[in-house]
């Protein structure tokens, strides 16, 4: 052991700062690479811990924890009142593959990871930052509820409970019974508090619908153009898309397929997403009677529509579902923030089982400290009052929005979806689709981003008539001086194009 040098008069225990990370870590090495490299035989007996801990000049304490961890691990074989040895051979280690063939090994994937591999899904927004990000999706850091938040916070983390432990898949009680009431005041939607299961955010809630309710060989009714994300949720279960088109006033329930195998339609009905149009009751009811016909449910992603201007918000498709059709998708991502990561489900009675149980399968359940706080905000008012707050100041937002579409770009420039939401759809009919990709470049080259609406078609360049370039562009994340000089920079991007 002599290979093994420290100063015969410094000593250290476990615990000391060379005892576990240092001396105790050494030893530790020591003996299991000359256990590996023979030095010390299988069946031999180990160096004594006294004999050990003197030549080292360490204490005995220090080579035992060194000794209990090898032997913990396997390397040495302990007894009460017994030296220990040294244990049986251990198999070769495979010898090590160059790394050129590490990196062409193909793993062995299930039909759906197949499938997931496949998938061609939007990239992340890029990490370099811009000036004026018109990104949609995102809402300002500086409206978030902060104060009442963090009272919230601090009030439930100190409440005194029994034990932490797993709690129920299906989410909080209390923020369930508060969703209750919340969604009957706000969005005209009656349902018991059992119905609701709380999700990290609508993506899991969409990703659940799709395990759930579809099979490889199935087909699914789909909004065009559409939520990218949503679509390949569905699609990944093997299930095939059928695109139905949609115009100014939402999907075109008339073109809903007749397809027999079709088992749900995925619907923005209060705000179509992208394109911003709202569903008339004559389509809603064609759409309900459809599902009768088809016994097909429909997933309604209500993903903003608590943000509607002018008049109250549109009552949901779930509120006329007499049926039991309507698989209805909240989330709390535009109103509060999308790291949040919490959204719910009402789901009809029959659901409610499976569903729960494909919660605790996924994660159990979402976290509980963030759902107590949201529900005493709710309980006490101060949530729809910063929703009224938001819609107010999204309001100024969106108007200068508008205010600069008309003063700084091309006079043929046309907006759609401004009734409802926090982004707007920006079509130049001087520019097709192909030019999106080099206008969102250019744009951003000079301190603007703009995301284009192409990528959300499942038909990009349509199947009809020849469509304009479209940008998507979201106003929730900046101020009205941001969105001006940003629409404003975005016009000479399209006059230096043009």
């Amino acid at each position: 052991m002599g290979q093994f040098d420290q100063p015969a008069g410094r000593r250290s225990d476990a615990t000391g700062a060379t005892g576990a990370t240092g001396a105790g870590r050494r030893i530790y090495d020591l003996l299991r690479a000359q256990i590996a490299d023979g030095t010390l035989q299988p069946g031999a007996a180990a160096p004594s811990t006294r004999g050990l801990a003197a030549e080292l000049g360490v204490s005995r304490t220090t080579v035992t924890a060194a000794y209990e961890q090898l032997a913990a691990e396997g390397f040495l074989v302990t007894a009460r009142g017994r030296a220990a040895r040294i244990a049986s051979p251990l198999a070769a280690a495979p010898p090590a593959r160059p790394a050129a063939a590490r990196r062409a090994r193909v793993p062995v994937l299930s039909q759906f990871g197949r499938r997931v591999a496949a998938l061609g899904l939007p990239a992340p927004p890029p990490a370099e930052p811009v000036r004026f990000d018109f990104l949609y999706g995102a809402v300002a850091w500086r409206d978030f509820p902060a104060l009442a938040w963090r009272r919230a916070w601090q009030a439930e983390l100190l409440r005194q409970h029994d034990s932490l432990s797993y709690a129920a898949p299906e989410g909080e009680a209390s923020l369930r019974r508060a969703l209750q009431g919340y969604l009957r005041r706000a969005r005209g939607l009656a349902c018991d508090a059992g119905q609701i299961v709380v999700v990290h955010g609508s993506q899991q809630a969409i990703d659940l619908c799709a395990r759930l309710l579809l099979d490889h060989g199935d087909t699914f009714a789909f909004e065009d153009p559409g939520y990218l994300m949503a679509r390949r949720c569905f699609e990944a279960t093997g299930a095939t898309c059928l695109p139905v088109p949609v115009d100014g006033q939402g999907m075109d329930t008339a073109s809903l397929p007749a397809d027999n195998r079709v088992r749900l339609a995925y619907v923005t009905p209060s705000h179509q997403f992208p394109l911003g149009g709202v569903l008339p009751i004559g389509r809603r009811q064609a759409l309900l009677q459809w599902a009768r016909r088809h016994d097909a449910w429909i997933v309604e992603d209500d993903y903003d529509g608590e943000f509607r201007y002018g008049q109250r918000p549109i009552d949901t498709l779930r509120a006329i579902d007499t049926d039991g059709r309507v698989i209805y998708v909240g989330t709390f991502s535009k109103a509060l923030s999308p790291q949040l990561r919490l959204g719910y489900l009402v789901l009809p009675p029959e659901l409610v089982p499976v569903f729960r149980q494909a919660k605790r399968l996924a994660d159990r359940h979402a976290p509980v400290l963030e759902q107590r706080v949201l529900a005493a905000l709710i309980d006490s008012g101060a949530y729809e009052r910063h929703v009224r707050r938001m819609r107010r100041e999204n309001e100024r937002r969106r108007a200068a929005l508008l205010d600069g579409i008309a003063r700084h770009l091309p006079g043929d420039a046309e907006v759609s979806g401004t009734a409802a939401g926090l982004h707007v759809v920006l079509w130049l009919p001087s520019l097709r689709p192909r030019d999106e990709p080099a206008l969102v470049a250019a744009a951003r080259g000079a301190g603007v981003g703009v995301y284009p609406v192409s990528a959300l078609y499942v038909r990009p360049h349509g199947a009809g008539r020849p469509r304009a370039a479209g940008l998507v562009l979201g106003y929730a994340s900046l101020t009205t001086a941001q969105i001006e000089q940003g629409v404003r920079v975005l016009g000479m991007v399209l006059a230096a194009m043009a």
